[in-house]
């Protein structure tokens, strides 16, 4: 049986502590990655006590990440007579030991500690090399009745060395604490860059806090089927016994794309293609020997059925609100105007209040401090009962007149309430009540008050990076080449994913595909001849674009781009000039007139093509020519017949998927080992004299 989460505080349950709950360890155990974000399947098991009423699990081990509004849990296997009654996320705090935290933040916390001793050990000796550098010989003061003496040279020099000598050693210590401080630095520069490349999963801080799911466990009512099938007699307790449950959530943070390795060899008809795929993922939770599976859907789409509307004939009218919309009552500026009252009074100035004598008019009416405010100066002594309460009374009705005077200047400095334009059309989304939660008094003037949409996640939970991930060289996300329809690709054996946010390989399996090479030339263009390779889907399953490593007789090749390859398509994969086969090419142009008067100019043009193959196995090659197209009926083009004959690509059968440009032929030749072939083509061009252009008929 799957349950919803229920809207509740986490961590807590009707009639029962969380502490009361039974602590079960949960393993992760399959993976599906979407087009964006991932549904991960988690187990634990147990033995379950004899109990005639419901029993409290708390399921540990789940993601900070998660999505709580996506927990679900179903029991698997077990003793007949349980079903999930309740499942909803919770957070813990837990603190860690020193000697649990990973050996980087270890070296990184000491490595800080000595880079603050350095910095500090530099500082004093920059400060001592400052002072001894200011030693100077100061002269006695003489008096004017004492006689003239000479100054001491000796004493001058002696300060001088000294000064040199101590200099010398303080700049040497200087400079091996620069250089101390140098490699400090580049050291933990090197530790920071790991450190942000490490799992997200391992802890960063003394205090961990981990998500669990707070599971509930009804035994069946009488009649109603166990998790075997079995009615539960009445006044039976449910069974004890082993119970394996199943929890499935969803978490935000990972994305995958396609990549294949075709594996070819020459003198060998297939080939073998292999499909990978690039996951990255940074979900807070390192995947272990997880079964993972990768889908083109979308987690994040609508699957609400559309709203058809009425169509009317006659005058226009305004779309009506959509039901279960209601705007904003009237005066909700007013709503906070007492909080921010309180929160703008000034604290007072504390007066010595005599004994005997009533508080003064003006002492009474000093403003009063916040609540939870403390007195400045010190708290005043204590006065006698009935002066207190009188200071209470004159300073109630101080704060009532303040607030009747104050109260305008407060509603105007409330935020205005939106147009109404602005409150006609709610979106969408604001009609999700569950998605809703009510902005208090610390929000911005212009979101008190109101409801807006608030994320689902577990309170406390990590949120997954927004930095944008680079994809690899030719990947295309899924949802860009999957179309309409969606796929999803089993891995063939478990797999381990750090949580690092780096891209990982990850083998799927082998695709069965057929492979025919042929070689394609444009001697009009160009007259080197290019080695294709025609692959043809042959599985049930769409091959998504991506990047593609081509090897060929174990050697790597080249790395191209896939385009997305329908069950049954055939695409042409390019592998580059071959030097082995050529290509030549030379026409024959012949001008004449026919027609009464010669009125008609008629231009004859033959294309004769070698072609010539220097490998050690026969190959075949496609020739394309093109003839001209009119764009006149007046003018008359006529194919002559070739040696081989040519066609057009429909009628030979060999697009590929290809887009050729209009009067297209091909010619299809297979050559042996060593052989040689003719190929001889043309076409007849009939322009009238009134189509013709004046000093030529630029006719290429």
């Amino acid at each position: 049986m799957t349950e919803q989460v229920p809207e509740q505080a986490p961590g807590e349950a009707p009639g029962e502590a969380p502490d009361q709950a039974i602590p079960w360890p949960s393993r992760l155990d399959s993976v599906v990655v979407h087009a964006a974000g991932a549904v991960c399947r988690r187990r634990a098991h147990g033995l379950l006590p004899t109990a005639d009423g419901p029993v409290r699990l708390r399921l540990t081990g789940l993601p900070r990440t998660l999505d709580g509004q996506s927990l679900r849990a179903t029991v698997l296997d077990g003793p007949p007579g349980w079903r999930v009654t309740e499942v909803r996320p919770a957070v813990e705090a837990r603190l860690r030991g020193p000697q649990e935290l990973p050996e980087l933040r270890h070296r990184r916390t000491e490595l800080a500690e000595r880079l603050d001793a350095l910095n500090e050990q530099r500082g004093l000796l920059d400060t001592r090399i400052a002072q001894t550098a200011d030693l100077r010989a100061v002269a006695p003061d003489r008096a004017p009745e004492d006689p003239h003496r000479r100054a001491p040279a000796d004493a001058f020099l002696a300060l001088a060395d000294f000064v040199d000598e101590r200099l010398t050693a303080l700049h040497a210590r200087a400079e091996r604490v620069r250089e101390q401080l140098r490699q400090a630095e580049h050291e933990l520069s090197v530790l920071d860059d790991q450190l942000a490349r490490a799992s997200s999963a391992e802890p960063a801080t003394p205090v961990e806090t981990s998500a669990v799911a707070l599971l509930t466990l009804t035994p069946s009512s009488p009649g109603t089927p166990g998790t075997q099938g079995t009615p539960v007699t009445p006044g039976t307790p449910a069974a004890a016994g082993e119970l394996v449950v199943e929890l499935e959530y969803l978490v935000p943070g990972a994305v995958w794309v396609p990549a294949y390795r075709l594996s070819h060899r020459q003198d060998a008809p297939g080939g073998t293609l292999l499909l990978r795929a690039e996951v990255a993922q940074h979900t807070g939770e390192d995947w272990t020997d997880v079964r993972l599976a990768f889908s083109t859907a979308d987690l994040q789409r609508s699957t609400e059925l559309p709203r058809l509307r009425s169509i009317r004939i006659g005058r226009s009218q305004p779309a009506p609100p959509p039901s279960g919309w209601r705007e904003p009552p009237a005066g909700l500026g007013e709503l906070f105007a007492g909080y921010d009252r309180a929160a703008a009074l000034p604290a007072p100035a504390p007066a010595p209040v005599p004994a005997p004598a009533p508080v003064p008019v003006a002492v009474a009416a000093a403003p009063l401090i916040a609540y939870g405010a403390a007195a400045p100066g010190g708290p005043p002594a204590p006065p006698a009962a009935a002066p207190r309460a009188m200071h209470a009374m004159h300073a109630m009705h101080a704060m009532h007149a303040m607030r009747s005077s104050a109260a305008p200047d407060v509603l105007r400095k409330s935020a205005p309430p939106p147009p109404a334009d602005a409150l006609s059309v709610p979106a969408a989304a604001l009609l999700d009540y569950a998605a809703l939660t009510l902005a208090g008094p610390a929000e911005p003037a212009a979101r008190r008050g109101r409801l807006h949409l608030a994320p689902h996640a577990v309170p406390g939970a990590t949120p997954a990076p927004a930095a944008p991930l680079a994809l690899p060289a030719h990947a295309v996300l899924p949802r860009h080449s999957a179309g309409s329809f969606d796929h999803r690709y089993d891995a063939a054996a478990r797999a381990d994913l750090p949580s690092d946010g780096s891209w990982h390989t990850v083998t799927i399996g082998e695709i069965p595909l057929s492979l025919h090479t042929e070689y394609v030339c444009v001697p009009s263009v160009d007259p080197a001849v290019h080695a294709t390779l025609l692959l043809s889907n042959d599985s049930d399953q769409a091959l998504l674009a991506g990047p593609l490593e081509v090897t060929v007789d174990g050697e790597f090749l080249l790395t191209t781009a896939l385009r997305t390859l329908a069950p049954g398509a055939t695409r042409r994969v390019g592998l580059g000039v071959t030097e082995s086969v050529r290509a030549t090419r030379r026409t024959e142009v012949q001008e004449s007139t026919a027609g009464l008067r010669g009125g008609t100019t008629v231009i004859e043009q033959r294309v004769h093509v070698g072609l010539a193959n220097r490998l050690g196995h026969p190959v075949t090659v496609e020739v394309r020519e093109r003839i001209p197209v009119a764009g006149d009926k007046d003018i008359r083009i006529e194919e002559r017949a070739g040696t081989p004959g040519w066609a057009a690509p429909t009628e030979a059968g060999t697009e590929a998927g290809e887009a050729h440009p209009a009067g297209t032929r091909l010619w299809r030749v297979e050559l042996p080992a060593g052989g040689r072939a003719e190929l001889e083509g043309g076409y007849e061009i009939r322009i009238p004299a009134g189509k013709a252009l004046t000093g030529g008929n630029r006719r290429n």
